[in-house]
């Protein structure tokens, strides 16, 4: 007598890890996050006249709202990179362009 073999059951979030990783996306989303969590990362004070518009190999474009502030932020770049890799508790982000 034969034995019914069951596969074994996944979670949908488990699914969803294996496709993302069958995909190669899950740099790319890790990316995306840091465009999505910015202002957590840097306050709703900075949030409010620096935007994250953008990110490219690891190269997150931050749109800015007058030149004082771009001035401001390109002095503190490290700062923010160190900042916005916390809140995602890994280095994504390798540099930061002010537009």
């Amino acid at each position: 007598m034969s034995r019914l073999r069951i596969p074994q059951t996944k979670t949908l979030s488990q699914a969803l890890d294996g496709l993302i990783g069958e995909l190669g996306l899950g740099a790319r989303l890790r990316e995306y996050d840091a465009v999505l969590r910015w202002e957590e990362a840097v306050g709703p004070h900075i949030a409010k006249v620096a935007t994250a518009n953008k990110i490219q190999h690891g190269v997150l474009s931050i749109r800015v709202s007058n030149s004082t502030w771009r001035y401001e932020l390109t002095m503190r770049k490290k700062e923010l990179i160190e900042k916005i890799n916390a809140v995602l508790g890994e280095n994504v982000v390798k540099d930061v362009r002010f537009m």
